[in-house]
């Protein structure tokens, strides 16, 4: 977690000096009016790292079948619109939809009988609807900074909780319900904002469809998803 928190803590930084660089050389305020809009709208790219924290189950230290289950992160993009209403001049209201492609999860699984070692991935494609509060600074010329914090729901496509015949899949639930908390900063373009975003997201459902008759999940009690989320965004 701290690896994945590292790298994208780099990309933010070299992100934002090299917009502080190209910002430097406006001596003017681009866009003054923007800051009276009561609404905006904008696209989002983003790249995350997901994760699934792991309970485990009273099953894992009374079977010697599994000797250890672990897993792990991977990373995925996502495609989404903005929309913002400003409420009055700090706070104002976000939603963001996305399309999530990627970011699988998997467990690495030692098993005793027989004595091997094998990944179980599960692939993910999901919608996800975030809702945030953010909190913005004073406009300084061109550039400003926000904290933002909120929920969101997600709709996993590739859910296979109905999955039957799957003696070797963890079964997910299809909907997951998040908390996020981040950081992002606004840099004011001639035409356009451009604004780097990092934000952590806590899932608080259990999401693992638990079979107590299948090897690879009974061992596993809860399942809640963790994410770091990289985001871009492009707002008129």
């Amino acid at each position: 977690m701290y690896h994945l928190l590292r790298k994208q803590i780099v990309i933010l930084f070299l992100m934002f000096v090299f917009v502080g660089h190209t910002e430097a050389q406006y001596r003017e305020k681009n866009r003054p009016n923007h800051d009276d809009m009561p609404y905006y709208f904008g696209m989002t790219l983003a790249y995350n790292s997901s994760y699934l924290a792991a309970t485990k189950n009273t099953k894992f230290v009374q079977d010697d079948s599994v000797m250890s289950v672990e897993p792990g992160a991977s990373g995925g993009i996502a495609l989404g619109l903005l929309a913002t209403l400003k409420l009055n001049d700090f706070f104002e209201f976000r939603v963001n939809p996305q399309l999530v492609i990627g970011g699988s999860k998997y467990f690495t699984y030692r098993t005793n009988y027989p004595e091997k070692e094998e990944k179980k991935v599960l692939p993910s494609t999901i919608v996800s609807f975030p809702m945030h509060l953010k909190f913005t600074s004073d406009r300084l010329d061109n550039f400003r900074t926000y904290l933002l914090g909120g929920v969101k729901f997600d709709m996993d496509l590739a859910s296979n909780s109905a999955a039957r015949n799957a003696e070797d899949m963890v079964k997910l639930k299809k909907n997951d319900f998040a908390l996020e908390a981040g950081i992002g900063f606004n840099f004011y373009l001639p035409f356009v904002t451009f604004s780097p975003e990092i934000k952590f997201s806590y899932g608080l459902t259990n999401i693992h469809a638990r079979d107590p008759a299948l090897k690879y999940s009974n061992v596993l009690e809860k399942l809640q998803s963790r994410m770091i989320v990289f985001s871009i965004h492009l707002e008129d």
